[in-house]
C-alpha cells in the first residue's frame, strides 16, 4: 500500500513527538496481580506466616495509541515509517494481554481447611511445582514480553490490596534471602484507587474485588471457578471501567515499598502519633535497628522509627519501639504478632508517641551534630580507659577501618559533671567498614578489652540521657494511692489466688469467671498482681468473707476456663497474699520472701534505735578508733508507718499496681504509703523497734553456719543473747538441713 501524499499539518498535537504531547493520557501497562498463600486469605493474607502458593496475573495496556488516516489504522510508532502527516482522530483502545497462572512450592506442605476449601490445591499438586525464585524469574521474563508486544514502556504493578505485597512477598523473600526486582517496590492499591472515584460507598479497608464489581453494575463470569481466575478478570473489568471515567487522577500517584531504613535522630519536642507506632517484644540481644528493620519487611518504617530500648544497667533488654508513617503501616506491623526472627517469635504490641519520643527523643545540639550524617552505620564502644581520647579510639580501630570525620565521628559518653563513663560512639560510611570494626570486639586498649556493637540513633540518644538525668522509665507505671483499709493479717485460708488469668483480663471477668461466688468478696477484695513493667501477670488474689467460701471458690472454679485458657484456683491466707503483694513468690513448694521481708525495711528511710552500753574492756577500745566503734546513745526516732500494698484504683475491688518483682531487680523504688493508725497500733512490736544496733547480710552462702557468721564480727561485740541474735529474715520454719538466704544480726 503505498502512503498518502504529503499534506500540510493541521493544527494540534504531533502524535509522532514525544510523550508531552501524548493524545491519551493515562497510566502506563498495568500487571493486574492475584496471591494466596497456603493459610489464612482475604484481609488476613500473610498473618499467620505462612508461603506463598499461587500467583496468578494479566497485563493491560489502558491507553495503546491508534492513529486514523485515510489508508486504515495504524499504530502511533508506525508513524514515521510511513511518514504520515494527515490524520483524522486519535482513539484509544485499550488492550489486554494472557492470563497467566502459577503454583509456587512452598517449604511447608501443609495447607491450611480455608485454602483446601477455596482453592482446590493439595500437597501432591504443589510438591511438583517451582520455587519462589524460579516463579519470579518467569513472572519478569512473560511480563517483559507481553509489554513489549503491547507498547512497551515501564510497567506498574496492581493489586486488591497491600497484603500480597507487604505482608507476603516482601517477607517471604527477606527470609529467604531473596532480591526482588525493583518491579515489586511500587504498585498501585485498586482499592484506594476506586475510592478516589468512590469516597462514598465504605471505608477503602472493607472493600473488595466482588463488592467494587457489585456497585460499578459490572457483569462477571459466575461459573469460573478456577481459584484466582475469577478476581484477575474482574479486577481488568473494575480498572477499565475506572479509566473510562472523567477523574485523570487514577493512577498516577503508586503506593512505595521503602528498600532500605533509614537511620535519624528525635527530638523531644517532636509530636509523634500513637497510631503510628508499636512495641515489638522479644528480639535477640544482639539484634539491631537493620533486623528489626528487616523483620517488618515491606512496611514503611519513618526515618529514625526504630528505638531499641534498655534497662536500668544500660543493656538492650529485648524491647524495642518502631514508628511508622501512617496508622495503615502500623496495623500491617500488629498482623505480624508472634512472627519469627531465626528462632524466636516477636511479639507485637500497640505503644505510645509519648513512649516513643521518652525513648529515642533528645536534647543535646551535640548529639544532633553527631547523627545529622545521612547514611550512616553507628557503633558502640564499652569498656574504654577513662583516659582516653580521640586518637587513642582512632589507633584502636586502625586505617583499615577509618572513621566518618575521623575525631568528629567520635562521641564520648559522659556524666553531667564530665566525667567519662567508659562508652563512645563511631560512625562508619558503609556495612562493610563497620564489619571490619566489628572484628575488633574485645580487642586491648591498654590493659582494658573493649565491646563493639550495631547500634542506632535512638540508643545513642538512650545513653546520653541515662547520664544526663534520671532514669528514663518508672520501675511501675502508675502511682501508688493511700489506701482507707488495712490488710488484717491472719493465717486462716480465707483468700483464694488465681492462677493463668489471661493477660487481658479484667476486674469485670474475674467477676464474671466467678459468677455467684462473687457475692462474697469483701469490699475491695480483688488484688491484680502485676509484673516490674507495671503489665498483668497472670495471678491475681481474692479476699472473701470466710475459709468456708474462699473453700468453695476453689471447688467450683478450679480449672474452670477463662478466655480459651483454663485458670487455677487455690485457697490461701491472708499471710500469703500479702507476702506476694510485698515482692515475694508463693508456689507449690511453698512461700519464698519478698526481696524486703520486714515491712519496717521497705521505707527507704530507717528508725534509729537506742544501742546498749558498749561492753569492750576500755584497753581494748583504745586499740580502736571512736569511728569504728558504735556510739554510746542514739535519740529514738519514731517508726516509720509499716504499708503492706499500694493503694487502690479506681475501679471496684482492685488494688491497683500491686508490686510482683522480677530478678534480679529489688523493689528500692516502690514508694510505700501511710497505713491507718488504727493497723500500727494493732501490729506486734516490730524487731527493729527493740534496743540494739541492728545490721542486715545479704547473699549468705546457702552453706554458711553459724560459726561463719560470726567469725565475721570477731572484732565486734554482738549484743547479749549471743548466738539467738543471729535470727533468719521472715522465712518460714525450716529444717536443720536448711539455711536460710539472709540474717539479721543484732
Amino acid at each position: 500500500m503505498t502512503p498518502p501524499p504529503p499534506q500540510p499539518q493541521p493544527p494540534g498535537p504531533d502524535p509522532a513527538a514525544d510523550s508531552a504531547a501524548d493524545p491519551c493520557p493515562g497510566p502506563g501497562p498495568l500487571v493486574v496481580l492475584f496471591g494466596a498463600t497456603a493459610g489464612a486469605l482475604g484481609p488476613d493474607l500473610g498473618s499467620d506466616e505462612t508461603d506463598l502458593i499461587l500467583l496468578v496475573w494479566q497485563t493491560v495496556e489502558p491507553r495503546r495509541r491508534q492513529v486514523v488516516w485515510k489508508g486504515g489504522i495504524r499504530a502511533a510508532g508506525e508513524l514515521q515509517s510511513w511518514g504520515a502527516q494527515w490524520l483524522t482522530g486519535f482513539p484509544c483502545r485499550p488492550q489486554v494481554g494472557t492470563l497467566h497462572k502459577s503454583l509456587v512450592r512452598a517449604e511447608a506442605a501443609a495447607l491450611s481447611p480455608q485454602c483446601c476449601e477455596a482453592s482446590g490445591l493439595s500437597a501432591d499438586s504443589l510438591a511438583r511445582a517451582e520455587p519462589l525464585d524460579k516463579v519470579l524469574q518467569q513472572f519478569s521474563q512473560l511480563v517483559s514480553a507481553e509489554v513489549a508486544l503491547l507498547g512497551g514502556g515501564p510497567y506498574m504493578l496492581c493489586t486488591d490490596g497491600q497484603q500480597l505485597l507487604r505482608q507476603v512477598l516482601h517477607p517471604e523473600a527477606s527470609r529467604k534471602n531473596l532480591v526482588l526486582p525493583d518491579t515489586f517496590f511500587s504498585f498501585y492499591d485498586l482499592r484506594r484507587e476506586f475510592h478516589k472515584q468512590h469516597p462514598s460507598i465504605c471505608p477503602t479497608k472493607d472493600l473488595t474485588v466482588a463488592t467494587m464489581a457489585q456497585d460499578l453494575g459490572l457483569e462477571t463470569d459466575a461459573t469460573e471457578d478456577d481459584f484466582g481466575v475469577w478476581e484477575v478478570k474482574t479486577m481488568v473489568a473494575i480498572i477499565l471501567h475506572l479509566l473510562e471515567g472523567p477523574d485523570g487522577q487514577l493512577f498516577s500517584k503508586p503506593e512505595v515499598v521503602k528498600q532500605k531504613y533509614e537511620t535519624g535522630p528525635c527530638s523531644k519536642a517532636d509530636m509523634v502519633d500513637s497510631e503510628t507506632v508499636i512495641r515489638a517484644r522479644g528480639l535477640p540481644w544482639q539484634s539491631s535497628d537493620q533486623d528489626v528493620a528487616r523483620f517488618f519487611k515491606g512496611l514503611n518504617i519513618a526515618r529514625g522509627g526504630v528505638a531499641l530500648c534498655l534497662n536500668a544497667q544500660g543493656r538492650r533488654n529485648g524491647e524495642a519501639l518502631v514508628r511508622f508513617v501512617d496508622s495503615e503501616q502500623r496495623d500491617l506491623a500488629l498482623q505480624r504478632h508472634k512472627h519469627h526472627m531465626g528462632v524466636r517469635y516477636i511479639e507485637v504490641y500497640k505503644a505510645t508517641g509519648e513512649e516513643f519520643v521518652k525513648i529515642a527523643g533528645g536534647t543535646s545540639l551535640e548529639v544532633v551534630r553527631f547523627l545529622s550524617r545521612e547514611d550512616q552505620v553507628v557503633l558502640r564502644l564499652r569498656g574504654l580507659p577513662f583516659s582516653a581520647g580521640p586518637a587513642d579510639v582512632l589507633a584502636f580501630l586502625g586505617p583499615e577501618c577509618p572513621v566518618t570525620g575521623g575525631a568528629d565521628g567520635l562521641l564520648f559518653v559522659r556524666h553531667s559533671d564530665g566525667r567519662p563513663t567508659g562508652d563512645a560512639f563511631a560512625l562508619f560510611a558503609c556495612e562493610e567498614l563497620a564489619q571490619a570494626a566489628l572484628r575488633r570486639h574485645k580487642g586491648m586498649l591498654g590493659k582494658r578489652y573493649i565491646e563493639l556493637f550495631r547500634s542506632t540513633a535512638a540508643e545513642v540518644q538512650q545513653v546520653l540521657n541515662r547520664y544526663a538525668s534520671s532514669p528514663l522509665l518508672p520501675t511501675l507505671t502508675a502511682p501508688l494511692l493511700p489506701i482507707p483499709f488495712p490488710l488484717v493479717a491472719g493465717t486462716g485460708r480465707d483468700c483464694v489466688r488465681l492462677r493463668g488469668l489471661p493477660y487481658t483480663a479484667t476486674i469485670e471477668d474475674i467477676l464474671s469467671f466467678l459468677g455467684e461466688i462473687a457475692a462474697d468478696i469483701r469490699p475491695h477484695g480483688v488484688h491484680m498482681v502485676l509484673n516490674q513493667q507495671g503489665r498483668p501477670s497472670g495471678d491475681a488474689f481474692i479476699q472473701m468473707t470466710s475459709a468456708e467460701r474462699a473453700l468453695a471458690a476453689a471447688q467450683r472454679c478450679h480449672k474452670k476456663v477463662m478466655k480459651e485458657r483454663y485458670v487455677e484456683v487455690v485457697p490461701c491466707s491472708t499471710e500469703e497474699m500479702s507476702r506476694v503483694l510485698m515482692g515475694g513468690t508463693l508456689g507449690r513448694s511453698g512461700m519464698s520472701p519478698p526481696p524486703c521481708k520486714l515491712p519496717c525495711l521497705s521505707p527507704p528511710t530507717y528508725a534509729t534505735f537506742q544501742a546498749t552500753p558498749a561492753l569492750i574492756p576500755t584497753e581494748t577500745a583504745a586499740l580502736y578508733p571512736s569511728s569504728a566503734l558504735l556510739p554510746a546513745t542514739r535519740v529514738p526516732a519514731t517508726p516509720a508507718p509499716v504499708a503492706y500494698y499500694p493503694g487502690p484504683a479506681t475501679q471496684l475491688y482492685m488494688n491497683y499496681t500491686a508490686y510482683y518483682p522480677s530478678p534480679p531487680v529489688s523493689p528500692t523504688t516502690v514508694g510505700y504509703l501511710t497505713t491507718p493508725p488504727a493497723t500500727l497500733a494493732s501490729a506486734p512490736t516490730s524487731v527493729l523497734s527493740q534496743p540494739g544496733a541492728l545490721i542486715r547480710m545479704q547473699g549468705i552462702p546457702y552453706t554458711a553456719g553459724m560459726k561463719d557468721l560470726l567469725s565475721v564480727f570477731q572484732a565486734y561485740q554482738l549484743a547479749p543473747d549471743d548466738y539467738t541474735s543471729l535470727m533468719p529474715v521472715g522465712d518460714p520454719p525450716r529444717t536443720v538441713l536448711q539455711a536460710p538466704k539472709e540474717w539479721v544480726c543484732l
